[in-house]
């Protein structure tokens, strides 16, 4: 953003934030559009900087003086491009049966297949394809909870259809309005997969079309609807973000703390950065104390931005059919700041758990925890998401007025497949690393 008055920033600042906020609404009930979100602030970019997640090691054999040598190669999977790819993806519309049906771009109509053939390529090594098969072997008897938002629900999906291309799951359990609680299991290698719907990881009251019309959220108390199961779970996996733009009041010790856009209201406006941060640390602060001594991993998505484009009440839409290339788009405002955060409480997560071996004698080294950082390759696909076939055959009878456009979620199949490649490799390499002992660092152990 170039130098200007005062004025002049604060109006861009204000038309930005209007345009996200309509991009967020229309997502959710046509009744919220009148609700507007105003950020405090925006940050500057970070795609030029070094990024805060550190990168994963990898062992490799070498030729060097006629004999295979060990080289640890340090390799940074979410710094790369989107290329061309010709095999496209495991699986489609219909070859999977668990795509929600807002996010079945394909069986919605959508005419164009472009966006289905681009593979992430990181600068410094090899993205393998997923290979479930490998997923499932090294998953065996283990189990995997996606805890969050509608991204973690859309992450969750993509696994399902990744997986189930090799080995068919029986939904076992399902609660709570939309089945935001469910509970899949492979017979072939007793392996649970869950969703936990909580938008904000802490207790939280949503808001409803029939009582107050902003979010409750209380900053000290971890959302016990999935906590309180953490003694189940082998590999958690935290997504939010896009929750926390919606108008809340905060509490801390059952005072108020603050609040996001409630005029009317007299608390104090706080914007939602610092109360994104406290969520992430109460949850992440939880999780240590409760299963610090025992075998668990950790993995936080970072924020996955939106693509709409157009003003926040004329029917913003994403028609891209293309990614960006590389160096096209950085990392900015809100989404660098939302990133930020996430990484940099992992990162205080980390400090936590060497606390509490100090403190306790007791080790957490069976506790890891790996940012999952998909911010700049999300950001890089304009062209992945429903757009308006989050309906079916929206053109079917002309072009109407408006159409309603998702521009947040992603078509599955789509470019959050590639978010689980790179969980795979995650788990491999942590699980070569336990099995062959620490000489080989070949998985990052955080």
């Amino acid at each position: 953003m170039g130098m200007g008055s005062p004025n002049s920033l604060k109006d861009q600042s204000r038309s930005f934030t209007k345009l996200r906020s309509w991009a967020l609404y229309t997502l959710f009930p046509l009744t919220l559009l009148h609700l507007y979100f105003y950020p405090l602030h925006l940050t500057h970019s970070f795609s030029n900087q070094t990024p805060l997640h550190k990168p994963l090691v990898i062992s490799a054999q070498v030729l060097k003086r006629g004999e295979f040598k060990e080289k640890q190669i340090s390799c940074d999977y979410f710094n790369g491009k989107w290329v061309r790819d010709k095999a496209g993806p495991l699986y489609n519309g219909t070859s999977c049966s668990t795509i929600k049906d807002g996010q079945n771009c394909l069986s919605h109509g959508r005419p164009d297949k472009g966006y289905l053939f681009w593979r992430w390529k990181p600068k410094q090594c090899r993205l393998p394809r997923f290979k479930p098969s490998t997923f499932l072997s090294l998953l065996e008897n283990k189990h995997v909870a996606f805890v969050g938002d509608s991204m973690a629900r859309n992450q969750l999906e993509s696994l399902l259809c990744l997986v189930s291309s090799a080995s068919s799951p029986d939904l076992v359990y399902r609660s709570g309005d939309d089945n935001k609680f469910r509970r899949w299991h492979f017979p072939s290698h007793n392996l649970n997969i869950s969703v936990y719907w909580s938008p904000f990881l802490v207790k939280g009251i949503e808001k409803s079309d029939t009582g107050f019309d902003h979010n409750k959220l209380y900053l000290d108390s971890v959302d016990e609807r999935w906590a309180s199961e953490l003694d189940q779970i082998d590999i958690l996996v935290l997504s939010v973000g896009h929750w926390f733009l919606h108008p809340a009041v905060y509490y801390e010790k059952e005072s108020v703390l603050g609040c996001h856009y409630c005029p009317g209201q007299n608390h104090s406006e706080i914007g939602f950065y610092d109360v994104y941060r406290k969520a992430f640390n109460t949850t992440l602060k939880a999780v240590i104390d409760r299963r610090g001594g025992d075998g668990m991993d950790v993995i936080v998505t970072t924020f996955s931005p939106s693509h709409f484009e157009g003003e926040w009440d004329k029917a913003g839409a994403c028609p891209k059919k293309k990614p960006y290339k590389d160096g096209e788009k950085v990392v900015e405002g809100m989404d660098a700041e939302m990133r930020k955060i996430g990484v940099e409480e992992l990162e205080g997560a980390i400090a936590r758990k060497k606390e509490l071996e100090m403190g306790t004698g007791k080790t957490a080294a069976g506790l890891r925890l790996q940012v999952l950082d998909v911010t700049k390759l999300a950001l890089m696909r304009p062209d992945g998401h429903p757009g308006p076939y989050m309906y079916p055959f929206p053109f079917a009878n002309g072009v109407p007025e408006r159409v309603q456009n998702d521009c947040v979620h992603w078509c599955l199949p789509g470019p959050i497949d590639t978010w689980n490649e790179i969980l795979l490799e995650v788990i491999r390499r942590w699980e070569t690393h336990s099995r062959y002992g620490s000489k080989m660092k070949v998985g990052r152990r955080l």
